[in-house]
């Protein structure tokens, strides 16, 4: 993979970018704790500020990634990233703290142009045998930043603060963008102008989700698993006191472990991404969380709470390689970033919805019930793709009986 010209280069690029998006996420969160003295209302602000902009520009960002050249979308975003961090830092100088939150909404408004415009060069030029093995390699990138991003974002602010925090976070995106100029430029593509075009591209390809019977069946799975994902997310902190008996300190041992058991597991999908079906991988992920997550919501053993955390760990990136391997696999280039952009804010609005629902559930039921409940939606997405099983099974005799 790592002699396609386009996969190198958007990996190093990626690289810098997320090392950079670590390193100001945490610097941020840092400082606004000791700023505001553990602020829950401006705490909550800076998730909100993650994660809006999914909801708000996602389909948005998609069709114009679809219009767009690229290559030339992404080192734009990563330069206008950099300049907003210097611009904020000046405020920040100023007085302006609050323009930290602002900084973070622009970046995450950004990204939605910038990741669908990478899958799109994806699909342009790398072998179908291939995608999958990529999605993988991102899969395990993304997890080896969830485990040390936080210690390499926590370090810097500690030792050094929040101006050189987010001055080295400015610098990583200018270098970022630097790296994506060493891409072969677009090809040149007719000019298409004109906001009544643009609305007639986003119903395109709302449509095009809509008649295509993968994509659809992806809707119905990400809603459940998005509801499954956003119960249990902020109720790990309670099984660590409350079912545990731990401090509050032995969550990052959790979550460490589970960050380290994706990056491995992310690592043996990529090994063997030639050998396995997505719809099967994805159907493999989901299963395994519906299990070991009821299982910790019953577990009051530190010991067998870490190996389930790493049991799940090791199978979750199945779920995203999964996924992404079957939107690459079954949308036309044309329709990459707007598939992209309508199916996402599925997964993170019903996310949401659960992480809103989980404290009511556990105030009327208990913690197990709220794991239980996630374990039966992640089954129940499972069950989901089922229809894909039998469509490649009726695929496969009748290519049996022509030859």
């Amino acid at each position: 993979m790592f002699k396609n010209r386009y996969v190198r280069t958007i990996v190093l690029s990626r690289v810098l970018s997320n090392l950079g998006i670590w390193i100001r996420n945490f610097a941020i969160l840092l400082y606004v704790t000791d700023l505001t003295h553990n602020d829950p209302l401006y705490v909550s602000l800076i998730s909100v500020a993650e994660y809006a902009p999914i909801f708000l520009f996602a389909i948005i960002g998609g069709t114009f990634a679809d219009r767009w050249q690229p290559r030339r979308t992404m080192i734009h975003c990563d330069l206008l990233s950099a300049v907003s961090i210097f611009l904020v830092l000046i405020a920040l100088l100023l007085g302006s703290w609050q323009a930290l939150l602002l900084s973070t909404f622009l970046s995450a408004v950004l990204s939605q142009f910038s990741q669908p415009s990478a899958m799109k060069l994806y699909k342009r030029h790398v072998p179908a045998e291939q995608i999958q093995g990529v999605m993988a390699m991102f899969q395990s990138f993304m997890a080896f930043f969830m485990v040390i991003g936080p210690v390499v974002g926590t370090y810097i602010y500690q030792q050094f603060g929040i101006t050189v925090s987010l001055s080295v976070t400015g610098v990583l995106f200018i270098g970022s963008s630097l790296i994506l100029v060493l891409l072969p430029r677009d090809q040149p593509k007719a000019a298409q102008a004109g906001p009544q075009n643009f609305r007639q591209e986003l119903k395109d390809g709302l449509r095009y989700v809509w008649s295509n019977r993968v994509l659809k069946t992806l809707g119905g799975t990400f809603s459940v698993a998005g509801l499954a994902a956003g119960l249990i997310q902020p109720m790990v902190i309670f099984v660590t006191v409350e079912q545990l008996g731990q401090d509050k300190s032995f969550l990052q041992w959790l979550m460490m472990a589970n960050g380290a058991a994706m990056l491995v597991g992310g690592g043996v999908i990529m090994s063997i991404a030639k050998k396995i079906q997505p719809h099967a991988l994805l159907t493999m992920g989901l299963f395994v969380s519906a299990v070991g997550n009821a299982a910790i919501g019953c577990s009051n053993s530190s010991l067998l709470t870490l190996f389930l955390q790493v049991l799940t760990g090791l199978f979750y990136p199945c779920i995203h390689i999964g996924i992404s391997t079957m939107i690459m696999r079954n949308t036309e280039t044309a329709f990459v970033g707007r598939v992209g952009g309508a199916l996402t804010p599925i997964f993170m609005g019903m996310m949401v919805v659960g992480m809103s629902l989980a404290g009511f559930v556990k105030g009327w039921f208990s913690l197990t019930a709220v794991f239980a409940a996630s374990g039966c939606l992640f089954l129940a997405g499972a069950l989901v793709l089922l229809p894909l099983f039998q469509k490649n099974r009726k695929a496969a005799v009748m290519n049996g009986n022509k030859a």
